[in-house]
């Protein structure tokens, strides 16, 4: 549990756009009272070390997905969002921040399409997108 808020809050950290809004301990805390009872946490793991997670609400949303730093690029992502659509055949949802442009491109290569934008509706006040992908029995 703690290595998943760890790789959350280096990559708040390091990311200027993004306020920081909780201090590391609530950030763990949440991860531990409510992300691991409440959602299915799937991690991935590279040299015997979690290289990033993701969790997937039951109404099929992927609430977070984050890869740490030296493993991004390699696949881990699309290897979680993979293991989402299998656990999720029909359709996943998931929100990105308009500022986050390396998401988006991930999230449209791997089927997902933009649908729903807001002006900060959220904790951060920050822009943010909707996307939505329809597994192969929801396209038409």
């Amino acid at each position: 549990m703690s290595a998943c808020a760890d790789i959350l809050n280096r990559w708040i950290d390091a990311t200027a756009w993004m306020p920081r809004i909780h201090d590391h301990a609530d950030v763990e805390r949440y991860y531990r009272e409510t992300v691991f009872p409440e959602r299915t946490v799937i991690v991935a793991e590279r040299d015997d070390r979690i290289a990033g997670f993701m969790a997937l609400s039951s109404d099929h949303y992927v609430t977070a997905l984050y890869i740490d730093a030296p493993d991004r690029g390699m696949g881990v992502g699309r290897d979680l969002l993979d293991t989402a659509k299998t656990l999720s055949q029909q359709e996943l949802s998931l929100w990105t921040f308009v500022e986050n442009d390396k998401a988006q491109r991930f999230y449209e290569r791997q089927g997902f399409s933009a649908v729903r934008r807001t002006d900060g509706d959220n904790e951060e006040s920050l822009p943010d997108i909707l996307y939505h992908w329809r597994g192969a029995e929801g396209r038409q």
